[in-house]
């Protein structure tokens, strides 16, 4: 059965973590549906660095459906607007009562996560300028990802692809997440940073 994985995105978001986790987790041939966060009729959103972005669906469309992943990029603004969403909090908040897989990075974390009680519990990790103010059970500061049961976190943008790799292998298998690791050309081997 194909897995099925929830990427919410929003005005502000950031390009290079919405865009590396969809791309990464299509290559490993996971469904995934990008759904649009905000006010509108339109579910095209303008990123953090002002790259135009399209969902495929806006998130009230995703409130009834089961998912094996959340995964949520970050960007300031991106991730206070998520963090605003109701429909996104419940799915969130249904999917770590569940069992089930949910991530964030950069700001989200922080700012989506945290805020809302989801890292009570867990080991987690945010962009640097969101040490401070990341509510978790502990804050790793040294690790580029940290997986801590269900939940998944990453640093930011320079982490995407390590981050990506990571929810194929949660998700998928470590096998899978070879077969999408190698035509990337990494210049070091998925276990490097373990």
């Amino acid at each position: 059965m194909t897995k099925q994985a929830l990427v919410p995105i929003a005005d502000g978001s950031e390009e290079i973590e919405a865009v590396t986790i969809i791309d990464v987790l299509r290559r490993a041939g996971v469904e995934v549906t990008v759904a649009f966060v905000g006010v509108g009729k339109t579910k095209q959103i303008t990123a953090a660095r002002g790259t135009n972005i399209v969902a495929d669906s806006f998130i009230a469309d995703c409130a009834d459906k089961a998912w094996d992943l959340i995964a949520i990029p970050g960007g300031i603004e991106g991730a206070d607007h998520l963090a605003a969403s109701e429909i996104l909090d419940q799915l969130l908040r249904s999917q770590a009562q569940q069992g089930k897989f949910y991530a964030a990075i950069c700001a989200a974390p922080a700012v989506v996560l945290g805020s809302k009680g989801l890292l009570a519990d867990k080991t987690a990790t945010s962009h640097p300028i969101f040490y401070q103010s990341l509510i978790a059970k502990e804050v790793d500061t040294e690790s580029r990802v940290v997986v801590d049961g269900n939940c998944i976190t990453s640093q930011g943008p320079g982490t995407a692809i390590d981050f990506a790799l990571e929810l194929v292998e949660q998700i998928c298998g470590i096998v899978k997440r070879e077969e999408v690791a190698s035509p990337l050309v990494l210049t070091t081997s998925a276990t490097a940073y373990y």
